[in-house]
């Protein structure tokens, strides 16, 4: 077998021309979600399905977070009922570990979340990490990103100026960090609790029941939802955080039908 004759010059082409295009196209996107771990996919590829224009943002070089590894970097996925109704969603075997508790393979599992979302068409900016938020009026209208790598450059030779995104809806999904409700909080806009201790069944509960809009035109998702509210940590069980995506997502929709009214 013999390849078609390419060019390094066409490689470097076909990089920057279809990178720079889906850039262009998604300065303005329905949703912005910040962060690729499972809230975030699950959030994504449900917006997508129904024809919603999905950017999501991750910092790290790879998606799905800690969906990969699992706890204590044994990578099985552990996910409570009735969250193993996802996996059957997306077509991962699983076993039932106890009753009402159900185990797979992390890199399996988050593979196939990852791929769903991105056959129902959500977009990825990878190593990208948001500065700040677009505040129109009293409202989150899109977030400032940069690089990740030029927060680990040193302070003096990292005149890089951010660029903006704008978005009508824009989900936090980082996780403990809560990355775009801190930018809020930096400016005085928010207060949050941070999270509590590790309670796995009141955790999965509370979490999937607060995630919604937290700030007008802002909705908080997985354990980021943990943060504002001050409720317990979860630990390495998945449920909540694919069940939470889910939510977010039925949110973010009222949100866009509002919008548009």
């Amino acid at each position: 077998m013999l390849f078609d004759r390419v060019e390094e010059k066409h490689v470097t082409r076909a990089i920057v021309e279809e990178f720079s295009r889906m850039l262009a196209e998604h300065a303005e996107s329905d949703v912005i979600i910040v962060g690729g771990g499972p809230a975030g996919l699950s959030a994504g590829k449900e917006l997508a399905q129904r024809g919603v224009k999905v950017l999501i943002v991750e910092r790290n070089n790879y998606l799905g977070g800690g969906f990969w590894i699992g706890g204590y970097l044994m990578n099985k996925i552990t996910v409570r009922a009735p969250a193993h109704r996802v996996l059957d969603e997306l077509g991962i075997p699983y076993t039932e570990h106890s009753p009402g508790l159900f185990v797979t393979d992390g890199p399996h599992a988050c593979s196939k979340l990852i791929a769903s979302a991105c056959d129902a068409g959500v977009r990825i900016l990878n190593m990208t990490k948001v500065e700040d938020v677009v505040i129109r009026g009293e409202r989150v209208a899109g977030v400032v990103i940069n690089w990740t790598p030029v927060s680990a450059m040193p302070r003096e030779i990292t005149c890089v100026d951010p660029v903006s995104l704008q978005a009508k809806v824009v989900i936090d999904a980082t996780g403990h960090d809560a990355e775009v409700v801190s930018a809020l909080v930096r400016r005085g806009l928010m207060e949050v609790r941070g999270y509590s201790a590790m309670w796995v069944e009141r955790s999965e509960d509370a979490v999937v029941e607060h995630t919604g809009e937290a700030y007008p035109g802002l909705i908080v998702a997985g354990m980021a939802v943990s943060t504002v509210y001050g409720l317990p940590r979860m630990g390495p069980t998945f449920g909540a955080m694919l069940l939470s995506g889910k939510r977010a997502a039925e949110a973010a929709l009222r949100l866009l039908e509002g919008r548009e009214e």
